[in-house]
């Protein structure tokens, strides 16, 4: 199994320096216990590039470009001629002006469904290539997914901690300067800027104040009278529709039925 990581360049949040992102040094540790891995780099000379080789990876490619040159068809195109079954990414850079989109694009240049949020990966079935990926659903909770490759995903910041660095290692890595070749002619971006504006609530008249349990009690009128509406328990389904229908009206969020016309 051949695994591309994706790294960029990353700024320490109090120095300033360049560093390997940490979520990209957890991918790498991911992609180091799944087959052969690689780094894989559009952008200028970045010196935190390089400490990939000391987190674990043996090889990594760099495509020269400009500062202020959109990485996406470079990588896309790279990819397309080395065709990884995995493409682990960071779900956003660190420190830059990154947007946390570089792994959406890519996925939709190269056609290829992205997972996000991944903290562990394994081998599925080798016969039908098939990957094992965990996701990551917050509060502890995951999501087995298993996919056949090749697929993008990000790396959750719940991913095993980075390997620790090795000098030794680092030095018996290699670095290939690629030559991105003819620039590619950029799709235009058609996007339209608004000012912010409060949007209106959907319910009028819905209880706002108290805790969770008070506004329960005035939705469903477990409040008493003064909260405008009946407890129901067990209700005929037609009966619960007349009253749901009756309370929304009382509310002013459906119209009143017009004169001479059948109520609900």
């Amino acid at each position: 199994m051949r695994i591309a990581v994706l790294l960029s360049e990353g700024r320490h949040p109090v120095s300033g320096a360049s560093v390997l992102p940490r979520l990209e040094a957890q991918a790498i540790r991911i992609a180091a216990g799944l087959g052969q891995a690689y780094g894989l780099h559009a952008g200028p000379d970045a010196a935190s590039v390089a400490e990939a080789l000391g987190q674990g990876l043996g090889r990594i490619e760099h495509v020269v470009l400009a500062a202020e040159a959109d990485p996406v068809p470079a990588l896309a195109a790279r990819l397309r001629a080395t065709a990884p079954d995995l493409v682990l990414a960071g779900r956003r850079g660190q420190g830059g002006d990154e947007t946390g989109m570089v792994p959406y694009a890519l996925a939709a240049a190269l056609g290829l469904p992205l997972i996000p949020d991944v903290v562990a990966a394994g081998a599925g079935d080798a016969e039908a290539g098939t990957l094992c990926l965990d996701r990551s659903l917050g509060r502890g909770d995951r999501l087995r997914v298993v996919v056949r490759g090749p697929v993008v995903a990000t790396v959750h910041p719940d991913a095993l901690a980075p390997l620790a660095y090795a000098f030794g290692r680092a030095r018996r890595g290699s670095i290939d300067w690629l030559d991105p070749g003819p620039a590619p002619v950029a799709a235009p971006v058609t996007a339209e800027e608004r000012p912010y504006r409060r949007r209106p609530r959907l319910v009028k008249g819905a209880p706002t104040g108290g805790s969770a349990a008070e506004r329960l009690k005035a939705a469903t009128g477990e409040a008493g009278p003064a909260a405008g509406g009946r407890l129901l328990v067990h209700p005929d389904p037609d009966e619960a529709a007349r009253e749901i229908l009756a309370h929304l009206r009382r509310i002013g969020v459906v119209s009143p039925p017009a004169s001479g016309s059948r109520g609900g």
